[in-house]
C-alpha cells in the first residue's frame, strides 16, 4: 500500500517548528555569549584591580626603602665629618645585610605558616620556600624591617665598631623585629588585631608602625647607646653637657625632607592597595600625615625658641621626625585635628627627651631615642586617645565600634590595650637587645679604641675619608704611626 501524501498544512507547520527551533538556538547561544562575555570582563576586571594593589605596594615599599636615603643623610650630616664613611657604610649595609636576613629567617619567623601558626612567632617560608608566591608583601615588609634596623645605627654613632654593629644588625632584622611584626600585624600573632578573638575589644592598633617598627629600633637604640658609653667629651665631670656639633645641617635637612616624602609610603602604603575604598583611607593617612609633621616641626621650634631663646634647627627637623613616627600609628583612625595636636606633643616630646637624655648622660648623636621610641610611644597610645568610630571601621573593618578614643567618649579599653602592646614590645625589645650587645661587648667587643674614636672611625675601620680635600688628606705615606697607617694598605680611594 503506497504512502499516503502529507495534507496542505503539513509543510507549514514543519516551516514554523524549524523556525521556532532556529528561534531558541540562537537565543540561548546568545544568551551563553553574553555570560561568556560578562565573566571574561569580571575576570579582566577582577585582574586589573589586583596589578593596581600590587603596583600601589610596590611603589609604597620602594618610597620606604629610599627612606634609607634620608636616613643616611640625616646621620651623615647630624655627625662629625671624621666618621661620615663609617655611617655610609652602615646605612647601605643595613639594606644589603637586611636582605638576606629577612629572606632567610626575619620573614619566616614575622608572616610565615607552616600547619598551625603560634601566637608568638611564624614558622614557615624560611628562604621563601614551599609554596610561597607573594612576593609583593615580602619587599614591602622587608622595607619595614631595613627601617627598624636603621634607627639603631644613630644612636651608637661615631663610638661603635664595625664589626659589632654587623652583628646587631643581623639580629634586629632577621628576629628581634620579626617577632613583633608577627605579634602584631600577623593574623595569628596574639596582640593583633586582625583576628576573630582579640585581646581587649580590638587587639592593639598600629596601623603603620610607631611602635613596630619605631618603638623597637628606639628601644633597640637607646641599651646599645646606654651599653657602648658616651662619646670621649660629651660630658664633663661636674656634669656640664658638651655640645658636639654635626658637620653638616644642610645634608640633615635634606635627609629630612627625603624621609618625610618616603613616610607617605610608610603610611598610606600600609592601605596594602588601594581597591575597596582603601583609595579614600590612603588619601585621609597622607593628609594626617603632613599635618602632624608641620605641626611638630612648629612644636619644636617654637618651644625650642622660647626656652633657650634662639630656634634651633636641629630640633626643628627631628620635630618634623617625631610628628611623623606619633602620627604612624593613628594615622588611618584619626581625624586632621587630632594629628596636629599629636604632632605639637610629638615637637614637645623633642625637645625635652633631648634634654632628659643629657640628664641621664645617654649620648643619642643623632636624637633617635626622641624620635623613635618615645615618640613611637606616644603615637601608639594617641590610637587610644583620639581614634574615631567610623575610620575604625574604614581602616580595620571594625563594625560598630563601641571601644574607641578615650576622649571622644571611647572609653579607656583601647587605650588600656594599647598600653599592654607598648609594654611587651618593650619587654621583649629590651631583653633581647640586652642579651645581643652583652655578648657582643663580652666577644669582639662594642667600642672602638680611645685613639680611633679620636682620629675618627673613617680611617680606623675603613681606611676612607668622606672629605679628604678638607682634612689634608691625612696622606697614609706621612702618618705611618697609630690608626692612621691602616689607611696605607686600605683598598680604597683614600688608601691609593
Amino acid at each position: 500500500m503506497q504512502k499516503s501524501a502529507d495534507p496542505p498544512q503539513q509543510p507549514v507547520r514543519r516551516l514554523r517548528r524549524r523556525l521556532f527551533g532556529i528561534a531558541v538556538g540562537a537565543g540561548a547561544a546568545l544568551a551563553f555569549g553574553t555570560g561568556l562575555a560578562g565573566a571574561q570582563e569580571a575576570a579582566v576586571l577582577e585582574d586589573l584591580t589586583s596589578a593596581i594593589d600590587t603596583a600601589w605596594l610596590l611603589i609604597a615599599a620602594v618610597l620606604v626603602l629610599f627612606m634609607q636615603a634620608g636616613f643616611a643623610l640625616v646621620e651623615s650630616g647630624f655627625i662629625r665629618s671624621k666618621n661620615v664613611v663609617n655611617i655610609l657604610m652602615k646605612n647601605v649595609l643595613d639594606v644589603s645585610l637586611g636582605s638576606i636576613a629577612y629572606w632567610a629567617v626575619g620573614f619566616g619567623l614575622a608572616y610565615g605558616v607552616s600547619g598551625s601558626a603560634s601566637a608568638l612567632f611564624g614558622n614557615g617560608h624560611f628562604f621563601l620556600t614551599g609554596d610561597f608566591t607573594d612576593y609583593p608583601t615580602w619587599f614591602f615588609q622587608f622595607a619595614f624591617a631595613a627601617t627598624a634596623a636603621t634607627i639603631v645605627s644613630g644612636a651608637m654613632a661615631e663610638r661603635t665598631k664595625f664589626a659589632a654593629y654587623l652583628i646587631y644588625t643581623v639580629v634586629i632584622t632577621a628576629v628581634i623585629y620579626p617577632i613583633v611584626s608577627h605579634w602584631v600585624w600577623d593574623g595569628s600573632g596574639w596582640l593583633t588585631a586582625f583576628t576573630d578573638n582579640p585581646i581587649g575589644d580590638y587587639g592593639m592598633l598600629d596601623f603603620a608602625g610607631s611602635t613596630v617598627v619605631h618603638s623597637v629600633g628606639g628601644w633597640a637604640a637607646l641599651v646599645g647607646a646606654i651599653m657602648v658609653g658616651a662619646r670621649r667629651g660629651k660630658y664633663g665631670p661636674d656634669g656640664q653637657v658638651n655640645p658636639i656639633l654635626g658637620h653638616s645641617m644642610p645634608l640633615g635637612m635634606l635627609g629630612v625632607l627625603v624621609l618625610w616624602i618616603g613616610w607617605y609610603g610608610f603610611n598610606a602604603g600600609s592601605t596594602l592597595g588601594l581597591s575597596g575604598g582603601l583609595a579614600a583611607v590612603a588619601a585621609r593617612v597622607a593628609v594626617t600625615t603632613t599635618l602632624a609633621a608641620g605641626a611638630g616641626a612648629s612644636a619644636a621650634m617654637l618651644i625650642s625658641w622660647l626656652r633657650y631663646g634662639k630656634s634651633d634647627l636641629g630640633l626643628t627637623l627631628n620635630g618634623v621626625l617625631g610628628g611623623l613616627v606619633g602620627i604612624t600609628a593613628g594615622t588611618a583612625t584619626v581625624a586632621p585635628w587630632a594629628a596636629v595636636v599629636i604632632g605639637i606633643v610629638a615637637g614637645t616630646i623633642i625637645v625635652f627627651g633631648v634634654e632628659l637624655l643629657d640628664n641621664l648622660r645617654i649620648d643619642d648623636p643623632v636624637g633617635a631615642v626622641p624620635v623613635h621610641l618615645m615618640n613611637g610611644i606616644w603615637g601608639t597610645l594617641a590610637v587610644g586617645l583620639f581614634s574615631e568610630k567610623a575610620y575604625l571601621t574604614d581602616a580595620f573593618g571594625i563594625a560598630d565600634p563601641t571601644s574607641y578614643g578615650l576622649l571622644l567618649g571611647g572609653g579607656p579599653n583601647m587605650l588600656f590595650t594599647q598600653l599592654i602592646g607598648v609594654a611587651a614590645v618593650a619587654a621583649w625589645t629590651i631583653g633581647t637587645s640586652l642579651i645581643l650587645f652583652a655578648i657582643i661587648r663580652v666577644t669582639i667587643g662594642l667600642r672602638v679604641s680611645a685613639e680611633e674614636e679620636t682620629i675618627g672611625l673613617d680611617v680606623g675601620e675603613h681606611g676612607a675619608e668622606a672629605y679628604p680635600e678638607f682634612t689634608g688628606g691625612r696622606d697614609p705615606f706621612a702618618e705611618t704611626t697609630g690608626v692612621a697607617a691602616g689607611m696605607r694598605s686600605s683598598g680604597g680611594a683614600a688608601g691609593r
